[in-house]
């Protein structure tokens, strides 16, 4: 049986524009809160393959999603790679030991080391390919190496990126090294996921407008080309998404060996349409906040399905689900998208 979201990231025709949403597996479910507090805490929750696959399931039953993202962190890879990693209620993720110098870098472990050490994810993935239906389609996802590095150098989420950038302008060199050792693992991370079963990779590039558009490229997304570039050459019926947050000034920018283009809430459809509609499938890219109101909902998606009715897309936040949103409206948003895109 084939997967529509499969078929659609490839530009192929489907019945109807498939939709899945970005934090689908999270807080504003009931039953992951349950399993969350089974598990202690986040990490917990992460390492532990029965409760990460049942939370991967959830949105898929509750929603009707076409696709399942795989419950994980993008921080798993830094934390395998040897950096202590904690979740500190009110701070979130933070490091121990951030990077600061070539030697902190060169006590981390290497590529095939780290990926080798992230078996509990590939589990995972074996234990949702066992159960989910043959017509839905699992994401696998990493972080893009610029916003893993932002982390490992900074120690934590920052609203600044004042270390990273001090890194960026008076010592290229060491950053350049960081991202190539984070691009490595990633290779090597993405592909173990692929050979676990995923359907479908998404490269997250969250902190992508932290970076001037004249040093994108250098910094971030050639970066995100190599990986995707690694992944086709073994993988090539494996749809690759890139989804870099915040760059409508960097859209004339994109290039690279990919599927489709996540687009986020901040940069227009259209725009996005006329710049690379040709070339990618667009994904995206609701305000996560409409969720909170099934007008507000009802009036995106069909401008989004008006706008894209001659393009190739796939509906999906233009970042992630909030904790407070109602149950409802997200049910909604997915019935809508489907019912809109197949009755157009």
């Amino acid at each position: 049986m084939g997967k529509i979201f499969v078929d659609a990231c490839l530009g192929k025709e489907t019945p109807y524009t498939p939709v899945w949403m970005m934090r689908q597996a999270g807080r504003y479910l009931p039953e992951y809160r349950a399993v969350r507090t089974q598990a202690g805490n986040f990490l917990n929750l992460c390492h532990d393959p029965q409760k990460a696959c049942e939370v991967t399931l959830q949105p898929v039953d509750i929603l009707d999603v076409d696709a399942a993202i795989l419950f994980s962190d993008i921080l798993v890879v830094p934390n395998e790679m040897g950096m202590k990693l904690d979740f500190v209620t009110g701070e979130g993720p933070v490091f121990e030991s951030p990077i600061e110098t070539q030697e902190d870098l060169d006590a981390l472990i290497g590529a095939e080391a780290a990926a080798n050490k992230l078996t509990y994810v590939y589990e995972t993935i074996k234990l949702i390919k066992e159960q989910l239906a043959q017509d839905k389609a699992l994401i696998g996802f990493t972080g893009a190496p610029w916003t893993l590095a932002t982390y490992m150098i900074e120690g934590q989420g920052t609203k600044t990126y004042n270390i990273c950038k001090k890194m960026m302008y008076s010592d290229p060199e060491l950053l350049h090294r960081i991202l190539a050792k984070v691009t490595e693992v990633v290779k090597f991370y993405m592909e173990k996921q692929i050979q676990a079963g995923i359907d479908v990779v998404q490269i997250f590039d969250s902190w992508a407008a932290a970076i001037e558009p004249a040093k994108y490229d250098e910094f971030s997304w050639k970066y995100m080309v190599q990986i995707a570039d690694y992944l086709k050459a073994k993988y090539p019926h494996i749809p690759i998404i890139m989804f870099p947050k915040g760059i409508p000034a960097f859209l004339d920018k994109v290039y690279g060996n990919f599927d489709v283009f996540g687009v986020d809430w901040s940069t227009p459809m259209a725009l996005a349409k006329e710049k690379l509609g040709d070339r990618y499938v667009l994904q995206g890219n609701m305000e996560p906040c409409r969720l909170y109101s099934q007008e507000a909902t009802r009036e995106c998606v069909e401008s989004l399905a008006n706008t894209m009715k001659e393009g190739r897309h796939i509906f999906n936040l233009g970042h992630g689900i909030l904790p407070d949103v109602p149950v409802e409206n997200a049910k909604y948003f997915v019935k809508l998208c489907q019912d809109v895109s197949r009755r157009k």
